[in-house]
């Protein structure tokens, strides 16, 4: 307990110093071509869509920083693995909804957590109570 505890503080240290880098990124992932064009492109049914991929990489990558120490929540790494590491193949249009699906699905859980990770990061003590988002932060880290 006294080591989540720990741990939760040191998240929320690590949340603040990186904030910067945090809100950047996740302009990026909110902007056109971050967030706007690849959404676009799954309904365009575009090979496009699979550049997604990228961004939830570099968002994951982010989140894992943050506390190195712990691994990310096991759904979450499973939604991740499900929707990353992709190659188009001219098949895949067949079968499109199911092949591209879970690339959205990582990527919009992905920009969750960052979200509330830009959210709190102006949080300098654990708040009580909770809120949901912050709660969520807590689960991706195995902290709940």
């Amino acid at each position: 307990m006294d080591d989540d505890r720990s741990a939760e503080t040191q998240l929320l240290q690590n949340l603040h110093s990186r904030r910067a880098e945090l809100a950047t990124l996740l302009e990026e992932c909110s902007s056109h071509w971050g967030f706007e064009d690849p959404i676009y492109r799954f309904y365009h049914q575009s090979f496009k869509v699979y550049s997604l991929q990228n961004e939830t990489a570099r968002i994951v990558n982010m989140l894992e920083s943050l506390a190195p120490d712990r691994p990310l929540n096991p759904w979450f790494r499973q939604i991740v693995e499900q929707g990353t590491g992709r190659s188009f193949r001219q098949e895949d249009n067949a079968d499109w909804t199911r092949v591209t699906r879970p690339m959205l699905e990582a990527f919009f859980h992905a920009r969750f957590f960052l979200e509330m990770a830009v959210r709190y990061s102006t949080v300098r003590e654990c708040p009580n109570p909770l809120p949901s988002g912050y709660a969520a932060l807590l689960y991706l880290y195995g902290l709940r």
